[in-house]
């Protein structure tokens, strides 16, 4: 019974779980068949759980390491529906085996081409997003991001498959769109290489991770909440590496990169709204989120953005302030539906804030420093960076309101038991 609670846990964690909920599922899971007085432990790489009959005996202690992340929320689901089930007495132990040994051979639910296709799309709706016009040059931006993050995407599965590791997969993955990018500042005509670069750079920022990491801290898991912000700012700096790689030299051929290119303001709101949609239903499928939320999860984006737009253009909100309003409807949102389709809210939120990521403001620090303005380059980043800590913290402050509007009881809670200091 200890080793399928620490199976439930390695497949929540391994699928981007937080760490909180992963510690409560393995107790559920053993609490239900009968084995009290048990103590499950996550960090970032490894799980363990241990069980102590009585105060005259030693404990018992199972433990495992979960080498591979990456984020599948229909298996997610799909365990997080197990361990409801296990928890209403609707499964026998015999039963619950079978049933988990199942998940953890289930596929994917979208396969490798589709999955390339939409990180163009996504890629391609950025530039939308960020630039609001229905033109030809629009159009040809559209089709040059999605091509490059096509390509970028190739590269680095190719990478992938031949074990090298993700710093550099992040690394190649930026390349392409910044290639194009500066191509098209070459090619001159007014055509927006900038706004190129910035699709690509959504496509690659990992927003899941900082929210992970973030709510890990929220929530007195210290330790846990330190390894996912190095890997965070590993893989954010992977990026930063693959444009910095290729801008320098467009600069020493003499392309004009505006960096004003990707913060004009929209002539288009409702196009910006499609484009909002278009991405979060891209970054659902590079999820791997479950078919039957596919339509919730593109509305709470479009949702998501409709907020950050008004408060920021009609109630002249900073956009710091902004995302985290938004994050925390969409995260509200996110939990309210999750708990009358008794699902598991992390697939309904996760995508939702692709349309939020400060994609924008780091092309513009990072073109900053390569221009040779430093203290402009500091401010964009650090500003995006205000932006990342805004979404991720109003995505957990939306989750605890939604707690405390059902008024559940924090009695046994870890987060509140870990973080109670007064």
């Amino acid at each position: 019974m200890l080793g399928l609670a620490l199976d439930v846990g390695e497949l929540l964690l391994a699928d981007g779980q937080g760490t909180e909920d992963v510690e409560a599922a393995m107790l559920t899971i053993a609490d239900t068949f009968g084995l009290a007085h048990c103590e499950p432990q996550a960090t970032f790489t490894m799980l363990s759980i241990s069980h102590r009959p009585s105060q005259d005996e030693g404990a018992m202690i199972l433990d495992r390491t979960v080498w591979r992340r990456a984020s599948n929320y229909t298996r997610l689901s799909a365990t997080y529906t197990f361990v409801g089930d296990v928890a209403d007495g609707r499964l026998g132990l015999e039963q619950a085996r079978r049933r988990l040994a199942a998940i953890r051979r289930r596929t994917a639910p979208y396969p490798g081409w589709l999955t390339s296709l939409v990180a163009g799309t996504l890629a391609a709706s950025a530039t939308v997003l960020v630039g609001g016009r229905a033109d030809a040059k629009a159009a040809l931006t559209f089709t040059a991001a999605f091509v490059a993050s096509f390509i970028g995407d190739r590269l680095a599965g190719l990478f992938h498959d031949r074990g090298i590791p993700e710093f550099y997969q992040y690394v190649v993955a930026a390349a392409p769109a910044s290639v194009t990018g500066v191509v098209l500042a070459l090619a001159g005509a007014g055509l927006r290489g900038s706004q190129v670069i910035t699709g690509g750079l959504f496509a690659l920022l990992p927003g899941r991770a900082l929210v992970a990491a973030v709510q890990d801290g929220l929530t007195g898991f210290y330790l846990t909440a330190a390894a996912r912000l190095i890997e965070l700012l590993y893989l954010i700096t992977g990026v930063i590496l693959g444009v910095l790689a290729v801008l320098p030299i467009g600069q020493l051929l003499g392309a004009t990169l505006r960096p004003e290119d990707p913060l004009e303001r929209s002539t288009a709101p409702g196009l910006q709204l499609l484009a909002a949609a278009g991405l979060t239903i891209s970054l659902a499928i590079l999820l791997q989120t479950p078919r039957y939320t596919l339509l919730f999860v593109t509305l709470n984006g479009a949702v998501a953005w409709t907020v950050f737009a008004v408060l920021t253009r009609q109630a002249d909100v900073s956009p710091i302030a902004a995302t985290g309003v938004a994050a925390a409807t969409s995260a509200m949102l996110a939990h309210t539906a999750s708990r009358q389709r008794r699902l598991q809210p992390l697939p309904h939120i996760s995508a939702a804030l692709g349309p939020l990521l400060p994609g924008s403001l780091t092309y513009t620090g990072v073109l900053a420093f390569i221009q040779g303005r430093p203290a402009d380059g500091l401010g964009d980043l650090s500003r995006a960076a205000a932006i990342a800590l805004a979404l991720a913290i109003g995505v957990s402050a939306g989750g605890e309101i939604t707690r405390q509007l059902r008024r559940v009881p924090a009695l046994g809670r870890q987060a509140a038991e870990r973080t109670h200091g007064y």
